[in-house]
């Protein structure tokens, strides 16, 4: 499925990833769909011509605002939390997404279950930790400048998540520190033999097993509290499995519920499943590949079940949702299905059993978030892999079950300034254009194709490059 075409351009880029100023690790699968649709081959199977779109009240224009990409900026200081929350409202944006448990784990919000979030890994000046020394809360500093602006103000945490392996800096997170929670974390099905991640090499965040039920009642517990504060809604980032393959998770927890859910015993383990290290189907996959394809989107159904239970029911009127890759048709292999139990993937993805619908969780949500990230050459379109067609596919897949928000990443995606590919209007002005001449085309294509409005992530990059008055004539454009 991942047909590299320029092999040692690509481990470059693999290289650089780790090293992304305003960083934000996104889970994109660049070198498959994405490197297809610009090479001019066929595009990933996609669902027929989209619903009309159901339109909820009124369109939100929201901003996210990455934690550690931020955090040299607003650890330490409500003035400059209240200066720019004037300007977002000055640009025309409506709320903000605060995020505010990165994956180093943390709390940026009051809780008993987890501590307060004193580092993150980030580059400033070089690659360093950022230290918070003020006491003040953070995630209410946000929503009493949200009050005073008028915005609303929704909090997203890093959710299957328990730690960073933040290289040369050195490893934090409770499961690195707790020992006691050391067994949550995800097993991993490497050429090697299954190992926990946590003795992999790998930099970057650490993911806990969604199928082990003490790590998901730790989690609701921290949404718990989360939701006795007076936000609009909840966001759940990486509410998924751990990275983008089908490596993870292969422990003792997950095999004896993966037999329970297929009502027989797996002789070989992982190797009935999958062969050590594989990290894609074959083709469309076996018979048991593919219901362990819907095993792992239960299990992150169910925990999306529970979470907005849990969050209802501490105020029913909260707005409950996940930001998701809006990459659909591989998004299977982060164990998720974001859409619809309406809708039916087996009629359209060859890999998905009769039953993979059921486990479609966008009807325990009252909003999603999706990344519609692709290129700026690629803006308006009806496929994935535009900005628009991943927002026009999304109005089918969530068959009017929830109001959804898309837009662009404007730091990572090809053609923005210093992505992490390298690949800049700045370095090829002769192939992309000025990404601040295409923020209106962009405001209106993620807009008018999306049921809930539109969003941009992050303010990190919108501050740097001073992409504000370019965002403003796009909304200014929506308001004739």
């Amino acid at each position: 499925m991942r047909k590299i075409y320029n092999v040692l351009a690509v481990l470059a880029v693999l290289a650089v990833i780790l090293l992304v100023s305003c960083e934000k690790e996104r889970n994109y699968p660049w070198n498959d769909a994405w490197d297809k649709y610009q090479h001019g081959e066929v595009a990933p199977e996609t669902p027929d011509e989209p619903a009309a779109p159901v339109l909820p009240d009124s369109k939100e224009r929201l901003v996210w605002i990455d934690a550690a990409a931020n955090f040299k900026d607003y650890a330490n200081s409500q003035e400059n939390i209240n200066k720019d929350m004037a300007k977002i409202k000055e640009t025309g944006f409506t709320g903000v997404i605060v995020d505010v448990r990165p994956t180093n784990t943390g709390l940026l919000f009051k809780s008993d279950l987890e501590a307060p979030l004193t580092k993150v890994d980030a580059w400033v000046n070089g690659y360093n930790w950022v230290e918070r020394t003020a006491t003040f809360d953070y995630l209410q500093a946000f929503i009493d400048a949200g009050k005073k602006e008028g915005l609303a103000v929704y909090a997203a945490i890093n959710t299957m998540v328990g730690g960073c392996d933040c290289g040369t800096l050195g490893k934090v997170g409770f499961l690195y520190e707790d020992d006691s929670k050391k067994s949550w974390a995800s097993m991993v099905n490497t050429a090697s033999g299954i190992k926990s991640t946590l003795e992999l090499s790998d930099t970057g965040a650490k993911f806990v097993n969604p199928a082990n039920d003490d790590a998901v009642n730790y989690i609701i517990g921290i949404l718990e509290d989360l939701a006795a504060y007076d936000v609009t809604g909840i966001i759940l980032d990486r509410c998924r499995y751990d990275d983008n393959n089908l490596q993870s998770d292969f422990s003792d927890v997950s095999r004896k519920k993966f037999e329970e859910f297929i009502g027989e015993k797996v002789a070989n383990w992982p190797g009935d499943v999958f062969a050590a290290g594989a990290e894609e189907l074959n083709g469309s996959g076996t018979d048991m590949q593919k219901k362990w394809l819907a095993f792992r989107a239960k299990n992150i159904h169910d925990f999306i079940e529970k979470a907005s239970a849990k969050v209802h029911q501490v105020k029913p009127d909260i707005r409950f949702g996940a930001y998701v890759g809006a990459w659909y048709s591989t998004y299977y292999l982060s164990g998720v299905n974001w859409a619809s139990p309406k809708y039916d993937t087996s009629m359209a993805y060859s890999w998905a059993t009769a039953d993979y619908k059921n486990y479609g969780y966008a009807d325990h949500c009252d909003i999603m978030i999706i990344g519609a990230y692709a290129s700026t050459l690629s803006i308006t379109g009806s496929s994935e892999w535009t900005m628009q067609g991943f927002c026009k596919q999304a109005q089918n897949l969530f068959a009017g079950d929830v109001p959804f928000i898309g837009g662009p990443d404007v730091g990572n995606s090809t053609g923005f300034n210093d992505n992490w590919e390298g690949k800049t209007h700045d370095k090829y002005p002769d192939i992309y254009p000025d990404p601040a001449t295409v923020m209106p085309d962009i405001v209106d294509a993620c807009y008018n194709a999306s049921t809930g409005g539109v969003f941009f992530f992050d303010l990190c990059h919108i501050k740097k490059y001073e992409y504000f008055d370019d965002i403003k004539k796009g909304f200014d454009a929506l308001d004739k």
